[in-house]
């Protein structure tokens, strides 16, 4: 049972009105106004002092997500949220942007009935998303895990911004991630100034979602130290974040819930609990199934990095997209794509994730040393740096991959001079 349903939410449970989604998806709350150095140089002294408007917070907000290199996900499909949203006629938990519907059909795809194409966010198992979003949708919290490379924090950012429309309550994950990032800290400067206050109080991401009824996100969580990891108990199971300095507490209101990931290849670092996993429902992102499906995922995600960069389309060196997913499936599955060899396996991830930079990296040697065309040559030195990780044992097992399965596969012959050229 949430907070809210017994009693303790806060009094104002007013729903945000439908169709009332701006162009910057009302992500544009957290847009400060620009510095008064960037106004018209003949411009009223008085126009320049006065507060912004909305409407020209909204705009800046525009302008900044087109400028940004990695625009957050509220923004970058700020359209698509925008046409789901006046097109979603079905229920909406308190808070929500959208309907669940809605949040599956942005994260997987589709089209609306006024022709709106809403392209794919995730590419795999519908019913993974399914029993995502309805887990949000719930008191339980979030937990996605997986191998490097599955999409987890992709996924988790689609996720707020389909339903809170704000990715950016976030806290990163490290080994000296503190206890404030997950609780609260404080302004040292008013602490002693005036002593412990709401003034002094700085809330962290976590504690500001729960305030506004909004999605929080922890990445990386077992990367946290264990007594830090545990903070989150109280916050998932009692709703309510004490304050004991100030002999209160922050309750959250309907709308809070936290999306949490973490990494297969972590665990032994720092293990969650029993009693913190138990808070969770956990949905394991897989590896994609099929070639096809991780070359589209390769191609798809790399034409929208290629474009925020000048790079060259997709479409030209989709051949050398397919061999790179060839490589690294074959070389992380151990086996080849026939059946009939079977293979060491290096110590690296291969993860599609690497497999996207290893082709973006290409694309930028093609553009700006090449004719723009994706060729092997553009290609093989960022595959040897994923695969040989280990230059003792990994060199090995990418020679032997060159010389019993490369050098013998039909039309293959540029590959493997090109992987040959920079592995001596």
């Amino acid at each position: 049972m949430t907070v809210s349903e017994n009693g303790s939410a806060a009094a104002s449970e007013t729903e945000p009105a439908r169709a009332d989604f701006p162009v910057a998806y009302r992500a544009d709350s957290h847009v400060q106004p620009r510095a008064d150095s960037d106004a018209e140089p003949h411009a009223d002294s008085r126009a320049a002092a006065r507060p912004a408007s909305r409407g020209e917070d909204v705009s800046r907000g525009e302008a900044a997500a087109q400028e940004a290199l990695r625009p957050h996900a509220e923004h970058a499909f700020a359209d698509e949220l925008a046409a789901l949203a006046a097109a979603d006629d079905r229920p909406r938990p308190a808070r929500w942007r959208l309907s669940p519907w809605a949040v599956a059909t942005y994260l997987l795809g589709g089209t609306l009935p006024d022709g709106t194409v809403i392209t794919p966010k995730y590419v795999g198992p519908r019913r993974i998303v399914e029993v995502a979003v309805s887990t949000l949708a719930t008191d339980r919290a979030l937990l996605l895990l997986g191998v490097p490379g599955t999409a987890k924090t992709w996924v988790s950012e689609h996720l707020a911004a389909a339903v809170s429309g704000d990715s950016t309550l976030l806290v990163q994950g490290t080994a000296g991630t503190p206890e404030e990032a997950i609780r609260y800290g404080w302004n040292y400067a008013q602490l002693l100034a005036h002593g412990p206050s709401r003034d002094a109080l700085v809330p962290s991401p976590v504690m500001r979602a729960m305030a506004q009824g909004m999605t929080a996100r922890v990445e990386e969580l077992t990367r946290i130290p264990a007594d830090v990891q545990d903070t989150l108990i109280t916050i998932l199971s009692e709703k309510t974040l004490p304050i004991p300095e100030l002999g209160s507490e922050t309750q959250a209101v309907r709308g809070f819930n936290l999306i949490a990931t973490a990494n297969d290849r972590d665990r032994g670092v720092n293990d969650l609990s029993s009693a913190l996993r138990r808070r969770f429902n956990t949905v394991v992102l897989p590896l994609p199934a099929t070639a096809d499906a991780e070359v589209d995922i390769v191609s798809r995600r790399v034409d929208q990095l290629g474009r925020s960069l000048d790079l060259p389309a997709v479409p030209d060196g989709m051949a050398e997209i397919h061999r790179v997913v060839t490589v690294f499936r074959e070389l992380r599955d151990g086996v080849t794509t026939d059946g009939r060899t079977k293979l060491k396996s290096p110590s690296g991830t291969l993860s599609t994730a690497e497999a996207i930079s290893v082709v973006t990296g290409g694309l930028a040697l093609a553009a700006h040393f090449g004719d723009g065309v994706l060729r092997s040559g553009d290609v093989a030195a960022g595959i040897l740096g994923a695969v040989v990780r280990d230059p003792a044992a990994d060199r090995v097992i990418w020679q032997e991959y060159l010389e019993t399965v490369v050098r013998e596969r039909d039309g293959w012959k540029d590959f493997y001079r090109a992987c040959r050229e920079v592995s001596v």
